[in-house]
């Protein structure tokens, strides 16, 4: 941020990495319909797929009693025969200490090999790991190379934590316009911590020319969807916005929040 631009609300810029994934993704190896047995026999004989969906099964207590050992299991059977949905549900498991002792460098082991095979979720919590220095050595390049990979497969949270490396000048050159490249593609996507980033930045007349419509239709989306706490923020920071801005600028911003709601989410 340019010196002498500081304002209250843009504490929240320096508070934008977003946390480690806790959700798994379907897995599309596996037949959906299948009952817990039919899983359990598949798996038995070795399928890797059955494996990866049984841990999922005992992992979230759907069709069996939670059992997070049980989960842990499966997913190890799995994960060894490299399949990276298991991969990615092993590190996690790890990450949470959930069935096994919480561990991070055994937890960025799995996300490693899963990120490897192109899996977004896993490229992102291995940068949010080189990020945050836990389980590997803090390393702000290797970081926005993970990020990097994931964001450009459209990984809402690795857009917004690489525009934050941008924006900061942390692993990357600092380069408010690639910031705001990337936030804006996490803003498109509903993100709300990125509408604020992308918000402020054309507040501020960084990596973008001043547009206080623009902030004012950010700010403004983003307090749309934001939990209790932080729609106060938004709101607090929206609101500060108009005070700049005239009536018909003000319509104007609204406009474009109702269209830009209407295209996206109608």
């Amino acid at each position: 941020m340019s010196p002498g631009t500081f304002s209250p609300w843009s504490l929240l810029r320096l508070l934008q990495h977003a946390a480690l994934l806790v959700a798994t993704a379907l897995h599309v190896g596996v037949i959906v319909g299948q009952t817990v047995e039919e899983l359990r026999s598949r798996a038995e004989q070795g399928d890797a797929s059955a494996q990866s969906y049984l841990g999922m099964k005992y992992d979230y207590g759907q069709g069996v009693p939670q059992d997070y050992a049980e989960a842990v299991k499966w997913y190890r059977l799995a994960a060894e025969q490299g399949d990276a949905f298991a991969q990615f549900n092993l590190a996690l498991m790890y990450d949470k200490g959930e069935g096994v002792p919480q561990d991070y460098a055994e937890a960025v082991k799995w996300y490693r090999l899963a990120a490897e095979q192109g899996d977004a979720s896993a490229q992102f919590n291995l940068g949010v790991r080189y990020n945050n220095g836990q389980g590997v050595p803090q390393d702000y390049a290797e970081a926005v190379k993970w990020y990097r990979l994931a964001a450009e497969q459209g990984h809402a949270g690795a857009q917004l934590n690489l525009g934050v490396m941008y924006d900061h000048g942390e692993g990357v050159p600092q380069d408010y316009a690639e910031a705001v490249k990337w936030w804006r593609l996490a803003a498109e996507q509903g993100y709300d911590f990125a509408q604020f980033n992308l918000a402020l930045m054309y507040d501020l007349g960084e990596g973008v020319p001043q547009d206080y419509a623009r902030a004012h239709k950010w700010f403004n989306l983003a307090a749309s969807r934001a939990s209790a706490e932080k729609n106060k923020v938004y709101a607090s920071a929206r609101d500060q916005v108009a005070g700049k801005m005239t009536p018909t600028q003000i319509a104007e911003a609204q406009r474009l929040a109702r269209e830009w709601k209407r295209k996206t989410w109608d």
